[in-house]
């Protein structure tokens, strides 16, 4: 069984059956049979499916949503958005993968050389609980629209989410022989990456899960992607619209009680105005509501895990303890479940725990720079890249800064955020490959050069 509990009150939740080795090597079995008719569709016709998958999300996203906060405490409110984002990322590459995907003609000796892009099979999804509609969605929209057949294996943690969510793509005609949901823990999910019949891997997840899956892929000489964990800089200019800054801040660092891999971690505030900002942040993080997911007035659920605020706490402390200063939070409430409320860390440098790791809950690390060069220099000094941000009014830093961070995406004067038409991932410990965008969707395609005499 997999044994799930509530974050909201610390109680179990019922517990889900769960597959044995033999009954997921079987449904990898069926999911791989039905690949050769669902590639032989037409684009059109996936595309139908797609677009019907979409509408019955937007059906059904209440239902979705009130699993979301039962499961991994996701606010209510977060929950819905979350679903109509999937939604779009539905449609969206049901409008535009044969565009995407389109033979491209190039010169050569022959009398006609072109790329086709067929799709190399069945692909295997492992994927986290922080937002389990949407991170599905945006592997399997892409991954099905280009003419492969799905293995999702959705966390532990969120068993019912993803019974509904299949159920969504069922009744939208997508077969069961053609996307599917692997009900096991993660110790049997690792052994499916060598299913012969299992053609490339997309993983969403920690730094240290992801180093085992690209060895354990790359072992069988099967494709990856890995969008990881991030420890995102954002740097804040004294010339900047403070007001609209700090608000997007606050929702970035908060949005998903923090359990975002681009929401922004570290923040490096010019220091003319670094005891202003350090003020507003701690005004604003001590407005926001903490409570029952549930309710559409709670700014923060719970974390999803007792382990991970317990992680998160040691961070915290360990950071107080060498030299940083905690204007707000910091301490692990009486209250049951899993809560933690929104901590500012100030005065925060390298070497301490909230600086150097990912801190995945609401925890804020802010510290002074002096100039651009000193802040873009601590923004990389990072083993991570996912996302990156800067607020500024000045043309000539921001060009600096665009060409100075080393990040797989950065926003200027905005929140770092994924976009199903824009690509989206890593570097370095922080991973590789794309999702979303044009690129996304030929990251699980075989590049194929025909030559013609």
């Amino acid at each position: 069984m997999l044994e799930t509990t509530n974050p909201t009150t610390g109680q179990a939740l019922p517990p889900c059956p769960a597959m044995t080795l033999e009954q997921a090597h079987s449904a990898i079995n069926s999911v791989a049979e039905g690949f050769t008719q669902w590639k032989e569709k037409s684009m059109a016709k996936r595309a139908t499916m797609l677009q019907a998958v979409a509408a019955t999300l937007r059906n059904n996203k209440a239902e979705l949503a009130d699993l979301m906060a039962l499961e991994m405490g996701k606010p209510i409110k977060e929950g819905l958005a979350e679903v109509e984002k999937s939604a779009w990322c539905a449609e969206y590459y049901a409008e535009n993968a044969a565009t995407f995907l389109a033979p491209e003609t190039l010169e050569s000796d022959a009398s006609h050389s072109y790329v086709q892009y067929p799709p190399l099979g069945t692909v295997l999804g492992i994927l986290p609980w922080n937002a389990p509609v949407w991170l599905a969605l945006r592997f399997l929209a892409p991954t099905l629209m280009a003419g492969n057949t799905c293995v999702l294996k959705a966390d532990p943690n969120v068993p019912a989410t993803a019974k509904k969510l299949m159920e969504c793509f069922y009744h939208a005609g997508v077969p069961e022989n053609v996307v599917t949901n692997l009900t096991v823990p993660n110790s049997v999910a690792s052994k499916m990456i060598d299913h012969p019949l299992v053609k490339a891997v997309s993983f969403t997840g920690s730094s240290k899960a992801g180093q085992s899956i690209a060895s354990q892929a790359a072992a069988g000489l099967k494709p990856a992607v890995l969008e990881l964990g991030g420890s995102d800089p954002c740097i804040l200019m004294a010339d900047a619209d403070l007001e609209k800054a700090l608000n997007v801040i606050t929702l970035s660092r908060m949005v998903n009680a923090g359990q975002s891999c681009i929401s922004v971690k570290r923040l490096f505030v010019e220091q003319t105005i670094y005891d202003e900002v350090c003020e507003a942040l701690r005004q604003r993080f001590s407005k926001l509501k903490c409570g029952d997911p549930t309710d559409e007035s709670t700014n923060l659920g719970p974390l999803a895990r007792e382990d991970l605020r317990d992680q998160l706490h040691l961070q915290v402390t360990q950071s107080i303890d060498a030299g940083a200063r905690c204007l707000v939070g910091g301490d692990l409430p009486s209250r049951s479940g899993f809560f933690y409320p929104p901590t500012l860390l100030v005065d925060m440098k390298p070497g301490m725990a909230a600086f150097d790791e990912e801190t995945f809950g609401p925890v804020l690390s802010i510290s002074p720079i002096k100039d651009i060069d000193q802040a873009l220099e601590l923004a990389n000094n990072t083993e991570y890249g996912l996302g990156a941000s800067i607020w500024t009014r000045n043309q000539t830093i921001i060009d600096q800064a665009i060409n100075t961070l080393q990040s797989g995406q950065i926003a200027v004067n905005g929140i770092v955020k994924s976009d199903p038409r824009l690509p989206s991932g890593g570097i370095g410990k922080s991973g590789y490959g794309r999702e979303l965008g044009p690129q996304g969707i030929r990251e699980f395609v075989n590049v194929q050069q025909i030559w013609v005499a």
